[in-house]
Parts: C-alpha cells; structure tokens; sequence
C-alpha cells in the first residue's frame, strides 16, 4: 500500500470520481416530459353554465343573442350551444320553456298554459286571427324572407290590410329589402309568432307537401318572370 505521505496533497484532497454524480435537471433537459407535465386544458362545467344562462334569460326584457350571451360569460359560441341544449332539456317538465329564434333565445310560458294566463291577464280571449291573416301568416312563415308582391302572387289576392294587420300583432316584422327594381320590403316571422302558435322554433312548424312547395315556389317564379318583363319594357321604352 503506497504511504499516504508520499500522495501529493492536490490528489488527496480530489473527490472520488469512481461514481458519476447526479446533475440537477435544466428546465429545458426533456422538452417531451415538460410538454406531458404541462396543466391540461379546463372545460366549461355546462351544468353552471346553463344555469347562468337561466339567470342571463330571466332577466333579459327581450329575446338574448347568443353571442351576446357567450361574451357576458367569457365563453365560446359552440360551448353556449351546449349549455342551451342542456337547459332546453331541464326545461322541459316545467312551467317555462327555452324558445330559439334564429340567432337569439328567451324564456317563455309553456304553451299548455296559455289560456289560463290570458284568463290571470285579462287578455281577450276573443282576439282570434281571421283565416286571410292565417292564410298570410303561413305563407310568410314558410317562404320567409319573403316580399308583399310574392305574397299576393300566392294568394292571388291583395294582402295590404292583412300584413298591416300581422306587423300590429307583432307576429311578422320588416327584415330588410330584396335587391331587386324597386327594392320591396321583405317580412319575416317574430318570437312572438313562435309564442302564439306554442313552438319553440320555426323547425317545429309542421312540413308542408311537396306538391304544396311546388306550388308554391311555382307562383313566387311566375311572378317574378312577369316582374322581369315590365321592367324590360319600361327600361326599353327609355330607349
């Protein structure tokens, strides 16, 4: 055995090297293991969510935007779907009910009671739509969007007085103008159409035949075929 005397003292003072030591790990050693310890992503909890959106409704004085409603509460459009199916369906065995109309949603009484509130109100019950401002309502429904002219050209009839009529009661209203000469006003259906024939939304509304849609698209393009015509004769006479 060497005399520990005759080891210089650098090499008696010199770690033993026989194991390799441990390193501490640099943050960026395995970009992998960092990527598979990262927090996962959270989802929505749908079952709050939807009753903030009850909450949202109860308070709304007029049908909510669905992105509206996403924005107040700091979620996704596709998230707020969701939740909405979730409440349409707690909804269902109780006195409200969730009414979609198009882009928006309300809250409303289950048709099952609409006599009885009109009876608490003292609605008169008397104030029934005649068969012209049915025929009418149906066409607009169906068709809508939908201009006065393409509406008589079904009805073969003029439809002033009875759209009048439907604009008072609220049950269809102006959406906008068809691009066409004379830009005529279009009409569409409102939330409270849906209430007053007690459907959620214009996907309840029963299918018509299609011999009837026929029909009915066949007169709308006869109509318009004539429109095209006056209005070559008129631009030709400018001539």
């Amino acid at each position: 055995m060497p005399d520990a005397d005759a080891i210089p003292q650098e090499e008696q003072n010199r770690p033993d090297v026989s194991e390799p030591e441990e390193t501490a790990a640099t943050p960026y050693a395995d970009k992998n293991q960092a990527e598979e310890t990262e927090t996962p992503a959270l989802h929505p909890d749908y079952a709050q969510t939807s009753r903030l959106l009850e909450s949202l409704l109860f308070v709304a004085g007029e049908p909510a935007p669905i992105e509206r409603l996403a924005s107040a509460l700091e979620q996704s459009i596709e998230d707020i779907e969701l939740a909405l199916l979730m409440l349409a369906e707690s909804l269902q065995d109780r006195g409200i009910r969730l009414q979609r109309h198009h882009d928006t949603v309300q809250l409303v009484t289950m048709p099952e009671a609409a006599d009885v509130i009109e009876i608490y109100l003292g609605l008169d019950l008397t104030s029934k739509l005649s068969r012209a401002a049915l025929e009418t309502l149906a066409i607009i429904a169906y068709r809508q969007p939908i201009t006065r002219p393409q509406i008589e050209a079904i009805r073969g009839v003029s439809s002033d007085g009875v759209i009048r009529t439907l604009l008072h009661r609220g049950l269809v209203q102006e959406i906008g103008r068809l691009e066409t000469a004379g830009r005529p006003m279009l009409f569409g259906t409102t939330p409270d159409f849906l209430n007053y024939f007690g459907i959620s939304s214009l996907e309840e509304l029963p299918p018509l035949e299609d011999e009837d849609m026929a029909a009915l698209s066949e007169r709308i393009e006869m109509m318009q075929a004539g429109e095209d015509e006056e209005t070559s004769d008129d631009e030709s006479g400018l001539d």
